[in-house]
């Protein structure tokens, strides 16, 4: 089964987007699905079979090599790196490669898997970096039902780089996450506009009695919110599987739900115009007052994911 688009330059079912061996190629330097009013991020995701590979160009673009599922080699500006990657996205952390600018990329993956290359238009250089495994940063954010658990291993804390930012969240079954709603899409004090990109997988969660054929089999899925902060409309309310992408160009996001029974992982790439690499926000002033119930509330006991 796959989701209809609530809004089609908003929200792209898995193949929607598809070109050159990518199941997702958006915003990229070459991508041939155009997104108008669309500048800052891109996204590509590729199921390589075995000892298959994909080349990308050097250009203008900053990118960060994520293995979802598998292990890959990487060939980027004429040096080698060998990325472990791991069995899936809810194995807890991967390593990653953060190539910089201008510089060309290969990937071959010796045994099958999936991964996803981040990228914005860039122009400051700074060094390729491999983040290992055990160097990327795990915080387990909220408490109760709104707990998640994130990998930050692209963002300004913990990586050089020009424009984007970058991290994936991991949210157990039943949970909300991107809660409270919130936005990044002014340059004001306390705020850095960011147009941002989720990227989707969903899973049976651990310990679920699998449904039977009978019972037409799991269909793991979540939900993303996006809707109005001013006068620029959006409102998308879509149902997301493994491969979907919701784009979000501005205003409110969140919750993104995790179905009851079924585990959610999103991949977010994000960065804007502003000068400042960094990323604050500003809550729905209607929900910002639930972060004040997490207070001495204990983190869901599922997390970490990868334990």
């Amino acid at each position: 089964m796959t989701a209809a688009p609530a809004r089609p330059e908003w929200v792209y079912p898995k193949g929607s987007a598809a070109q050159d061996g990518w199941f997702v190629s958006l915003g990229g330097h070459d991508s041939a699905t155009e997104v108008p009013g669309w500048a800052h991020t891109g996204l590509r995701v590729a199921d390589l079979a075995p000892g298959e590979g994909l080349a990308l160009d050097a250009v203008d673009e900053e990118r960060i090599v994520v293995p979802l599922s598998g292990a890959f080699r990487a060939d980027a500006g004429g040096r080698t790196y060998d990325l472990m990657g791991r069995p899936s996205v809810f194995s807890g952390p991967t390593d990653v490669l953060y190539t910089g600018v201008r510089t060309d990329l290969t990937l071959i993956c010796e045994e099958g898997g999936r991964v996803a290359v981040a990228s914005a238009p860039a122009r400051e250089e700074y060094p390729a970096r491999h983040v290992l495994r055990e160097e990327v940063p795990v915080e387990l954010r909220g408490a109760g039902n709104c707990s998640r658990q994130v990998h930050n291993f692209g963002t300004p804390a913990a990586l050089e780089a020009d424009r984007f930012i970058v991290c994936e969240v991991l949210t157990p079954a039943g949970n909300w996450s991107s809660y409270p709603p919130h936005k990044h899409d002014e340059e004001k004090e306390g705020e850095t506009a960011l147009e941002e990109i989720y990227y989707f997988e969903t899973q049976l969660a651990a310990g679920m009695p699998p449904p039977t054929a009978e019972e037409g089999g799991a269909d793991a899925l979540g939900y993303q919110r996006v809707y109005a902060s001013d006068d620029r409309p959006i409102d998308v309310n879509a149902e997301v599987r493994s491969g979907d992408v919701v784009l979000v160009p501005y205003g409110w996001h969140g919750p993104a739900m995790a179905a009851p029974g079924y585990d959610m992982y999103y991949l977010n790439v994000m960065a804007g115009p502003g000068r400042v690499r960094e990323w604050m926000i500003s809550d729905d002033p209607h929900h910002g007052w639930i972060r004040r119930t997490w207070d001495g509330s204990a983190v869901d006991p599922r997390l970490p994911f990868g334990r």
